[in-house]
């Protein structure tokens, strides 16, 4: 491996599934990108292609959405996952290319993605790496006490911290904090499936929200109980997906972050708007060398099929 080298797919690989929000069936290809490019998001229904971005953000409830503004029909939903697994496993540029408004939800995890990343093997080619290098605090509150923030770092890393809260039912208080690395993601985080509470099901689905979800992409949560007949993967499995969705936003930056992320019931919104923040402040960060993610990660071959 050649240190500071960017990093593709070194294949094309895809899947179906049905989009969480939407219940269409959708099918989804990983592609190498251009070397510079970043991740691109391409409905190939549209022939549109939409920057992964964190100025492209515009839907933040429920699932991370992006849309060019100049074609507000030109939209991706539920980015958060995918771009979670392709930033932890180091890849850099990438074309996700979709039939339909969101990415496929599959078992709710960011699992499947690295599956698939795995089958199709990284490569390096042509293009410096960098990492965005917090150098000051940046915090974001709303009025509900929700907040996160980003601090600078001693190492050329990222160090996230999150607590949830959740009350008097199955999921409660938890917290974790963890290194984020290609491994630690893998280990730690990857399978941690996305959740809802039995409640909110027909608000949701009223809304035209969560045609698509079922117990074979979702944790349903009824006020003590786990109504899914396996249960849960890991007992703190609820703070360890909000964990990878804040990967995933936070991805949205164009290249890793090094710094600490410490947030407490912190959503897409609250994470988008603190990357937008940090962005906007040229004095709060600068670019440096390598990838904070994912610089011991090894290059992986393609799964023979």
């Amino acid at each position: 491996m050649t240190l500071g080298r960017r990093r593709r797919l070194a294949s094309s690989i895809g899947c179906k599934g049905i989009g969480l929000h939407s219940g269409r069936d959708i099918s989804l290809a990983l592609h190498p990108g251009a070397s510079g490019a970043g991740i691109v998001f391409h409905r190939s229904d549209l022939n549109v292609s939409i920057p992964a971005r964190y100025d492209l953000v515009s839907e933040t409830r429920l699932c991370t959405g992006l849309t060019l503004p100049a074609e507000p029909t030109a939209r991706v939903g539920t980015v958060e996952h995918v771009m979670a697994a392709l930033a932890a496993a180091g890849v850099d540029d990438a074309i996700v290319e979709l039939d339909g408004p969101e990415i496929p939800i599959l078992d709710g995890s960011a699992d499947p993605f690295l599956f698939l990343i795995d089958c199709a093997g990284i490569a390096e080619h042509l293009g410096t790496r960098r990492t965005i290098e917090v150098l000051k605090t940046i915090r974001i509150e709303d009025n509900n006490g929700a907040w996160a923030e980003l601090a600078p770092s001693t190492e050329l890393a990222l160090d996230a911290e999150l607590t949830i809260d959740f009350g008097e039912t199955a999921i409660g208080r938890q917290s974790l904090g963890l290194r984020i690395s290609c491994d630690s993601f893998r280990s730690e985080l990857a399978n941690a499936r996305t959740f809802t509470l039995a409640e909110e099901i027909s608000r949701l689905r009223a809304a035209g929200l969560a045609r698509g979800g079922s117990l074979d992409n979702a944790i349903v949560v009824d006020g003590t109980m786990i109504v899914n007949p396996g249960g849960l993967r890991r007992p703190d499995e609820f703070v360890r997906h909000k964990l990878l969705d804040v990967v995933g936003d936070l991805a949205l930056a164009g290249a890793p972050i090094a710094g600490r992320f410490t947030g407490h019931r912190s959503g897409h919104a609250i994470n988008n708007q603190l990357l937008r923040k940090l962005m906007a402040d040229r004095s709060a960060w600068r670019y440096a060398g390598g990838h904070a993610l994912a610089d011991a990660g090894p290059i992986r071959q393609p799964v023979a099929a």
